[in-house]
């Protein structure tokens, strides 16, 4: 049943068949349904995680908007009148107390690349909120929707 090549080694009868079509329709559907599965797995698993990355990346950003927020106050004794007052020297501070590159090197913006919301006075006796309106723009929402506010530490 073997048959010998030329160089001396035996091969199965069925391998000396020649394959003139190539794949065969079932073993495309195989493969098919394979990537098919493969790619829900990894989209299951990977959707969740991009909801998170922003939530995290807003919250740290608000943690640092907020600090500097805080130093701007210590710096020039009252709050910023909007948060790009961070960035761009407003006409209320004085040029020889404003830091070299501001406060922040550019307009902070949220995981999902909108601007933060601020307002002076704050609510609750806060002197101020700073808040992202979460994935959905919008007051209010749950989960990546839900607005992420920056709480100032008491100390």
């Amino acid at each position: 049943m073997n048959k010998k090549c030329d160089r001396g080694i035996r091969w199965p009868a069925f391998a000396s068949r020649r394959r003139d079509g190539g794949f065969t329709l079932v073993e495309m559907m195989v493969v098919i349904v394979i990537i098919g599965i493969l790619a829900t797995v990894v989209i299951v698993n990977v959707s969740g995680h991009a909801d998170k990355a922003k939530v995290n990346a807003t919250q740290a950003i608000l943690k640092t908007v907020g600090n500097q927020i805080e130093i701007f106050k210590l710096n020039h004794n009252r709050y910023p009148d909007n948060v790009n007052d961070l960035f761009m020297q407003p006409s209320y501070v004085e040029p020889r107390s404003w830091p070299p590159g501001g406060y922040v090197t550019e307009p902070p913006v949220d995981g999902w690349g909108r601007p933060f919301m601020y307002r002076v006075p704050g609510s609750n006796g806060s002197p101020f909120d700073l808040y992202s309106l979460g994935e959905d723009g919008k007051e209010g929402g749950e989960g990546p929707a839900a607005d992420i506010w920056f709480r100032k530490q008491v100390r």
